[in-house]
């Protein structure tokens, strides 16, 4: 909310570079919308973004560090220093052929071919500490390198590929997108839910027809920041 729509007992903080005053109990994401400001590409699932994109650092009165969170989950306290972060791409493409991935036996070797510098984690840290959901990311890349890729993939269920374990890491693992990967992996390698399978039966034979005009499918591309 804006300093003067917020009730006198909502909190004050400043966010990139905006001073808001928001409703307590609010996320940073609904009081950055409820000031007002707009939705950009790399602000959220709102408008034009993507999970993941709404990815901050944050820095409460009194701490010397600043850690990371995300914007939709983290409330607005009062104090608060926040600041978007923009997107960390990996660092190179990561090429692979999922209908080649048909064989468990072969995953050591799939992994090291794609991602070679997962053996080389020099185990800091720092891509746990990055890791807003809390996901054992260290530890995944352990059992990737492994070969134990359903356990790995376990780890990255709730991974919104907000890539600051990208960012994080000084070996250039990129542990999201070799998360992305197991995960892919474990899909190919395991039965398909039948009612999956039926229902991309009935896409093809046009039964299940998909109306790209349908109200609310085009949404009107959000204004970017002047």
């Amino acid at each position: 909310m804006a300093d003067d729509a917020a009730p006198s007992d909502g909190v004050g903080f400043t966010f990139d570079g905006h001073a808001i005053r928001a409703t307590r109990g609010v996320s940073l994401l609904q009081a950055w919308i409820g000031a007002g400001l707009p939705l950009t590409e790399n602000v959220g699932c709102l408008g034009q973004g993507v999970c993941g994109a709404c990815r901050v650092l944050v820095r409460r009165p009194g701490e010397r560090l600043a850690s990371t969170a995300l914007a939709c989950e983290m409330l607005a306290e009062e104090g608060m220093q926040v600041a978007f972060i923009d997107h960390f791409p990996a660092r190179r493409a990561h090429g692979y052929d999922l209908q080649l991935l048909t064989d468990s036996w072969t995953a050591i070797e799939q992994i090291g071919a794609v991602f070679p510098e997962a053996k080389h984690c020099r185990h800091c840290g720092g891509c746990d500490h990055a890791c807003p959901k809390g996901i054992e990311v260290q530890r995944m890349v352990d059992l990737a390198v492994m070969g134990q890729t359903d356990a790995a993939a376990g780890l990255f269920d709730h991974c919104v590929l907000c890539d600051l374990c990208v960012a994080a890491c000084p070996e250039h693992i990129d542990p999201a997108h070799l998360g992305q990967f197991v995960r892919r992996m474990r899909a190919s390698l395991t039965l398909r839910p039948s009612d999956l399978i039926m229902r991309l039966h009935e896409i093809r034979e046009g039964r299940q027809p998909i109306d790209f005009d349908a109200p609310g499918a085009n949404p009107p591309p959000a204004e970017s920041v002047a």
